[in-house]
């Protein structure tokens, strides 16, 4: 049914109530899981037009990435992991389609409308501009 997973990480706390949903469905299915982290500081989304040498942020932003494919390997699953650049919900909707995902995962936070226009949607662009299905984990509040 779903062959390939776009996993949507934040590179937060969140990502630690999407993972065991996605990993368990990859494993049942004998799906391919897609990691995709989004950089989208300043560096991030200038970064090719001004030809900008790789931040901080997004070193570690690679490298936590690098982790999380490792650790989900080490569980005999196959992955692969993309760090992208730019605004998150295009670049999640483009890397989608590019590599023929058939689901994207992606953690909700359950802000409300105020707390949607402080922080942003990138759920609410993802599964409007989509004919992908989306599945939604809501992030565990510690």
């Amino acid at each position: 049914m779903y062959q390939k997973i776009l996993v949507a990480l934040e590179n937060s706390r969140a990502d630690q109530s999407l993972l065991p949903h996605v990993t368990e469905l990859a494993r049942t299915l004998g799906s391919q899981l897609l990691l995709v982290h989004v950089a989208d500081g300043w560096g991030a989304r200038n970064f090719s037009q001004l030809k900008l040498a790789e931040s901080e942020e997004m070193k570690a932003d690679r490298a936590y990435l690098e982790t999380v494919t490792t650790q989900l390997r080490a569980q005999g699953l196959t992955v692969e992991a993309q760090l992208a650049l730019g605004d998150p919900p295009q670049e999640i909707l483009k890397t989608a389609a590019s590599q023929n995902c058939d689901l994207i995962a992606m953690t909700s936070h359950g802000h409300r409308l105020i707390g949607d226009i402080i922080y942003g949607s990138t759920i609410n662009e993802v599964r409007h501009k989509t004919t992908i299905p989306v599945l939604l984990v809501k992030a565990e509040k510690k």
